[in-house]
């Protein structure tokens, strides 16, 4: 019996890209993306605001409920992975973790000449989507910034309370003690 192949949580959802019509909502985000850049600001104003309501409740407490509610929208409108390093507003609205090789900082170099994916013929470029859009915003220019690395540790959480905590000037949550060595054992 051979067993069902579990996805890694950075692929496209379901291996492989899905059919022609569920990349619409996709794209009408990345050619959108100027309209979507001032909601995006707006919307970062009101999170950074309320990180003091999400530091009354706890952070930890806030995430479960906040991370839902981001992946049912992200995910809807930029088939977003939830990586929790949310770099929308830097890559023309088109999200970088769709991406088959997982690319954060630009395509490639296997597109082909249609603009389509080197690993899934059928499928766009992320990162042509990605100018394409960023061509658009006032803060077009960011997407020649590079991004870190992807943090893994990260996957799943909220990428809204990590800007909120970060913006309001809380800074991130505080480090894990490290645990205490443990004594040798005396001879």
């Amino acid at each position: 019996m051979v067993s069902p192949r579990i996805p890694s949580a950075f692929e496209p959802a379901g291996k492989g890209p899905r059919k022609r019509d569920s990349f619409a909502l996709r794209f009408w985000s990345v050619r959108h993306a100027r309209a979507l850049e001032a909601f995006y600001s707006a919307f970062e104003s009101l999170v950074v605001r309320l990180a003091p309501v999400f530091d009354r409740i706890g952070w930890d407490r806030a995430e479960k409920p906040v991370a839902f509610v981001e992946r049912k929208v992200k995910g809807a409108m930029f088939d977003c992975r939830m990586c929790g390093q949310c770099v929308l507003s830097s890559t023309g609205m088109s999200c970088p973790m769709n991406c088959p090789k997982n690319l954060r900082n630009g395509p490639c170099g296997g597109v082909r000449a249609n603009g389509n994916c080197e690993v899934y013929p059928e499928m766009p470029c992320v990162w042509v989507e990605a100018f394409a859009g960023a061509q658009q915003m006032a803060e077009g220019q960011k997407i020649a910034v590079p991004q870190p690395a992807i943090d893994h540790r990260l996957k799943g959480r909220s990428s809204w309370l990590a800007v909120a905590r970060e913006k309001s000037g809380l800074g991130l949550p505080p480090a894990k003690p490290a645990p205490a060595p443990k004594k040798k054992a005396e001879a």
